[in-house]
């Protein structure tokens, strides 16, 4: 077995030597490896030009079995709007080739694919008009080079495909004109270096739709978005855009055609849940087409759209639209545009019979809903094709001019290659044949290009192959009929200055449900002056709530997020949106609470007084005499000056009142504290020197007495006998007067105005009070009501019974 085994691995390695051998003593030969794409379209020149467009918008989707080679991509769902991109691309070479001041005896040619909206079928196109399919014999030492089958592509007719095309072609420099790929990826020139398009960037098209938002105050809005690369790149350039201009996402969502039906359901109750009422939507119309479907269903109506161009000029968008769910939607597109002579070449749709029968078929069999002799269609309802049916009358998204402005773009991309290469061969009244083209340097003569179409379209590329950034602004507008009709009420110029980049007419608005009112979207109502804003918790920053500002601050502008401090002299007015000059505000004697103040002040000088009568009358007893009556005199003295200095603080102020009053009230209060200290003392020694051999008087006689300046010894002297009941009568009034001077801090200082000054007056007052009976009315009680009591025996008896 192990010599069969070697045998055969030999003889083997023979067959490929001699293989190798035969192969390299023959000229090389280049073929394409698996079948040939073929050209949908196609007409001979002496330079060719490439096109791709999706002719169908899907394909079937099959079962490999790995046993047998896949069949090619079966495509199906046929795009009318597709075809009329191909015929103004055939219309532009037809038109140039009929010229004699544009290349003058040089004929153009084209080939025209369908990639079936598929990337890889976009590719593969790509590659065919790269290489070309036929096999071709070469010379050994050039090694099977060529030129292209194509000079130039046109087509790309979304932005995922012309970006796998443009990453396989890039390399080579060979020049990709797209009039429909949108996505502001593709300006990148290291990745992409050789795509150049006639249609705006996303970019502009997501900044413009941000300033279009900001502009009717929509800061609170939704969005739905293609889950593609148009879709996703455009929303993230307008979320960055939005989010400068102050405007938030309520929500994201992302939706591709293929989705199920239940996360198409969940979108829905996206919307429901809502508090926005505008949707900002970056979608393709196949893609707005199916979420129409979803939305009709479920009624969802009174909501403002705001589109990008692919839906928001879409003639079938709009037909499908029963329910009026777009009514008013408004957003962007490419300028209108018109091309003389366009429509009439399109509508001759003989010449697709001439360049591909089987094409022609299912175009004609769509277009009219019948079917030819030779048709495979198995539908009994279909009438039979002749194939000279007339278009007149005929209403559908192929006799529809609306996408005209695209058809512009892809008109403007061949005669960019034309007039590149009028350039490349000198032209004048002759072209210089002998020189030789190259992709690259037909590429670096497009970039440079410009130029006015015979309509007196500007075309040019920007250092990134995009165009002028110029875009019309689309409000849907229903007719009486039902109808749709696509209104300009706007323009849009991203080189113009920023406060002259949008223009409007608001006035022939038409918006959801028909209003002729802007629509509402916020989160929260604008914050009035005399306000400041302050976040909502966990919310975005377009929701927040409303806060009046404090006395003495304001702010004079709507949605401010700060109040700014009057100046000292000025304070704030009631509506706190200015700053007024302050107004003396003072507490009178014809208020009720200034007569009340005024009252309880002179009440409380007459009871001081009558109390000084009554102490001076029995100013022998022992009860006066038992602590010094020149103190309790003293403290009645500063008693009444606190009573009425309380009045200097109620009438209107003058210098000499604003002075006198503090001053005032410092004076006779420190005097009231330091009688209280002298009194707390004698009461203190005169028991301590009671013990025999002391001599602690003798240091506290009457002058000493008179220099006390301290309101706190009262404390020790807590546990003098019960009958003597100085001390207990100091201590009280102290917890009192301690009570009232700690509640007034905070009172004071959080009191307005006058207000302040009452509560001023009162802890004057309340104090006064408090020192007055909690000192002097027990004693007058005694010698009034009990004389008995006020005897020398009395108050010095130890043991005795508990007294007042």
């Amino acid at each position: 077995m192990s010599t069969q085994r070697w045998t055969e691995q030999g003889w083997a390695l023979v067959q490929l030597m001699l293989l190798v051998y035969f192969s390299h003593s023959e000229e090389l030969v280049c073929w394409q490896i698996g079948d040939a794409e073929n050209p949908q379209l196609s007409k001979d020149g002496d330079i060719i030009l490439g096109g791709i467009f999706s002719f169908h918008g899907s394909w079937k989707i099959r079962q490999d079995t790995y046993m047998q080679k896949p069949l090619p991509l079966g495509c199906t769902s046929l795009i009318f709007r597709q075809f009329q991109c191909a015929q103004a691309m055939i219309f532009a070479i037809e038109e140039i080739n009929n010229s004699t001041d544009l290349l003058p005896g040089i004929s153009l040619g084209y080939k025209i694919y369908d990639d079936c909206h598929s990337e890889a079928k976009s590719v593969r196109a790509a590659l065919a008009l790269a290489n070309g399919n036929e096999v071709v014999s070469a010379p050994t030492e050039t090694q099977c080079t060529r030129p292209g089958q194509a000079q130039a592509f046109l087509g790309g007719s979304a932005s995922s495909p012309s970006m796998a095309m443009a990453t396989v072609i890039g390399p080579f420099h060979v020049p990709l004109i797209s009039h429909f790929s949108t996505c502001s990826c593709l300006s990148d020139k290291t990745k992409y270096p050789s795509f150049l398009r006639t249609i705006p960037s996303d970019y502009y098209q997501s900044r413009a739709l941000a300033q279009l938002v900001k502009h009717f105050g929509w800061i609170w809005v939704g969005a739905i978005r293609s889950n593609n690369d148009y879709g996703n790149n455009g929303l993230a350039t307008f979320i960055e855009i939005a989010q400068q201009l102050g405007i938030c996402l309520e929500y994201s969502v992302s939706f591709f055609t293929t989705d199920s039906s239940a996360k198409i359901k969940k979108i829905i109750d996206t919307i429901k849940a809502s508090t926005s009422k505008v949707i900002v939507t970056f979608l393709s119309a196949t893609d707005m087409n199916v979420l129409l479907h979803a939305l009709s269903q479920y009624n969802l109506t009174g909501y403002q759209w705001v589109g990008s161009g692919p839906w928001i000029i879409d003639f079938q968008t709009a037909e499908m639209d029963t329910h009026h769910i777009l009514d008013g939607a408004i957003g962007l597109s490419v300028p209108k545009a018109h091309v003389s002579g366009l429509k009439k070449f399109i509508l001759d749709v003989k010449l697709l019979n001439s360049s591909n029968h089987k094409l022609f078929t299912e175009f004609w069999e769509t277009l009219f809903n019948c079917k030819f002799k030779q048709s495979n269609s198995s539908a009994e309802n279909q009438r039979e094709c002749t194939g000279h049916e007339d278009l007149t009358g005929v209403k559908n998204s192929f006799t529809d001019m609306s996408f005209m402005p695209i058809l512009n773009n892809v008109y403007k991309g061949v005669y960019a290659v034309a007039h590149a290469l009028h350039s490349i061969f000198e032209c004048n009244e002759t072209c210089n044949y002998n020189v030789q083209l190259d992709p690259y340097t037909i590429l670096q003569h497009i970039r440079k290009i410009h130029f006015k179409t015979k309509e007196g379209d500007e075309v040019y590329f920007n250092e990134n192959g995009d165009p002028a950034e110029k875009f019309e602004i689309i409000n849907w507008q229903p007719t009486e009929n039902g109808i749709v009709d696509f209104v300009t009420v706007g323009h849009c110029d991203a080189s113009l200055q920023a406060d002259k980049q949008l223009s409007l007419q608001l006035e022939s608005c038409i918006w959801a449900q028909n209003s002729k009112q802007v629509p509402v979207s916020v989160c929260s109502e604008k914050c009035p002056p005399g306000t400041r804003k302050v976040l909502q918790k966990g919310k975005p920053v377009c929701c927040y709530d409303c806060i009046r500002c404090a006395e003495g601050e304001i702010s004079n502008m709507t949605d401010s997020i700060t109040c700014e401090r009057c100046h000292p002299e000025s304070w704030s007015n009631d509506r706190r949106d200015a700053c007024v000059k302050k107004e003396a505000e003072f507490l009178s004697y014809e208020e009720i609470m200034g007569a009340l103040l005024t009252a309880a002040a002179l009440f409380g000088t007459c009871m001081t007084a009558v109390v000084a009568a009554i102490f001076f009358t029995y100013r022998t007893t022992p009860i006066v005499r038992a602590n010094n009556s020149e103190l309790s005199f003293l403290l009645l003295l500063s008693l009444t000056l606190c009573f009425l200095c309380s009045l200097t603080f109620i009438g209107r102020p003058s210098e000499w009142s604003c002075m006198l009053r503090h001053t005032a009230f410092g004076i006779t209060f420190v005097l009231c504290i330091s009688c209280v200290l002298g009194k707390t003392i004698v009461v203190l020694m005169a028991f301590r020197a009671t013990r025999p051999g002391s001599n602690v008087m003798k240091w506290f006689g009457p002058a000493q007495q008179r220099l006390s300046v301290l309101f706190i010894l009262a404390f020790l002297a807590r546990k003098l006998p019960d009958n003597f009941n100085e001390a207990k009568l100091i201590t009280f009034s102290m917890l009192i007067f301690c009570a009232v001077w700690i509640t007034f801090i905070p009172a004071y200082v959080s009191s307005p105005g006058k207000f302040s000054v009452a509560v001023e007056i009162f802890a004057i007052l309340a104090s006064s009070f408090g020192l007055l009976i909690c000192t002097f009315i027990p004693k007058c009680y005694i010698i009034l009501l009990k004389p008995e009591k006020n005897t020398k025996k009395n108050m010095m008896e130890k043991g005795a019974s508990k007294q007042f």
